[in-house]
């Protein structure tokens, strides 16, 4: 029967010979798993007279105690070494850390709202869920018109509905009755567009308005003049092209002098040398009647313009389905 103090001296030059935790769980097995040396000493003690027992049991729990708290103490020894191993390569070159950019819509955004905050307008907004009175009576649009249609609008109920555009903002900005006006309206519209290349279900617009004594539509070509030269280039020229729209008379489309060319053509302006940018038009006189505004007194202007529409021409994206695919390669860009 190995004494005591064999085993003891044994068991501690075997654990500093121990420099991973594998190497501990094998020594702690060899002494005390099943077929261990301090376990088979144990089941020795049977062999013994009842008198020797006691005092070789006694010796036995000691040894098992002795092993155990060296096994524990080299165990904190070795998680200390490794946490003070450096967990970083110094010798690696840095890293760039990734940084963080507004999405492109929202930078056409800002820059847009930037432009017209400058020429005096403020910023409004109204709410995504409208009623049909705001989004189509209130701005003269007949019962008659297409917009109207469940196969162009997306609708809750008879009265609710997902606003088509932000023109309804300028209603509730006319019935405060603080006039003059001068304001725009950016935000999130909803139609009923299957996707495609130029059409989203949800979109983003600008509406303009401007209303107070003597607004005329030489006013109006002025004002979209001085932006759409803001943003494309002083170099930028506007035309208007007759159209109809039911909350303004007359109407017209707004086409901007292509910024890459210059007009000569190429493939942005599609070889016309023009880009159609948004609608404008003269605010109906229904629509100040219906919000409690003398039209013989006031007049005003109104204009639109996509956000979407904006930025696919200024960065030349040619599928309005990248900005809302979240491809952060794409994203990247810009």
């Amino acid at each position: 029967m190995p004494d005591q103090n064999d085993l003891i001296q044994q068991f501690e030059n075997e654990l500093k010979e121990v420099n991973d935790a594998q190497a501990l769980d094998d020594l702690r097995v060899r002494f005390l798993g099943k077929k261990g040396l301090v376990t088979q000493e144990f089941k020795q003690l049977g062999k013994l007279s009842p008198r020797e027992r006691p005092a070789r049991g006694a010796e036995l729990n000691l040894l098992k105690e002795r092993v155990q708290e060296g096994i524990s103490r080299r165990q904190i020894q070795l998680q200390n070494a490794q946490l003070s191993q450096p967990t970083l390569d110094r010798t690696l070159p840095g890293r760039r850390s990734q940084v963080g950019k507004l999405h492109p819509l929202v930078q056409i955004e800002e820059r847009v709202k930037d432009i017209f905050r400058s020429m005096g307008f403020t910023v409004e907004t109204g709410p995504e869920i409208e009623t049909v009175y705001y989004n189509f009576t209130a701005l003269n649009t007949p019962e008659w018109h297409p917009a109207r249609d469940d196969a162009d609008t997306f609708y809750f109920d008879d009265e609710k509905l997902l606003r088509t555009e932000t023109s309804p903002v300028q209603i509730h900005v006319l019935e405060r009755g603080k006039l003059p006006v001068r304001m725009i309206a950016p935000g999130r519209v909803y139609r009923n567009d299957k996707p495609d290349p130029t059409h989203f279900p949800v979109f983003h617009q600008v509406e303009g308005l401007y209303v107070d004594k003597g607004v005329t539509f030489a006013d109006l070509k002025g004002t979209l003049l001085a932006f759409y030269r803001r943003f494309f280039g002083p170099e930028t020229e506007i035309r208007f092209r007759p159209h109809y729209f039911p909350f303004t008379e007359p109407s017209a489309e707004v086409d901007a002098s292509c910024y890459l060319c210059g007009g000569d053509g190429c493939r942005v302006c599609k070889h016309t040398g023009w880009i159609e940018m948004g609608g404008s038009g003269m605010v109906d006189p229904k629509v100040l009647e219906g919000v409690g505004v003398d039209p013989e007194v006031w007049t005003g202007y109104a204009f639109g313009l996509g956000i979407e529409r904006t930025a696919m021409v200024w960065y030349g994206v040619d599928d309005i389905r990248l900005f809302y695919e979240n491809d952060l390669r794409f994203l990247r860009q810009f």
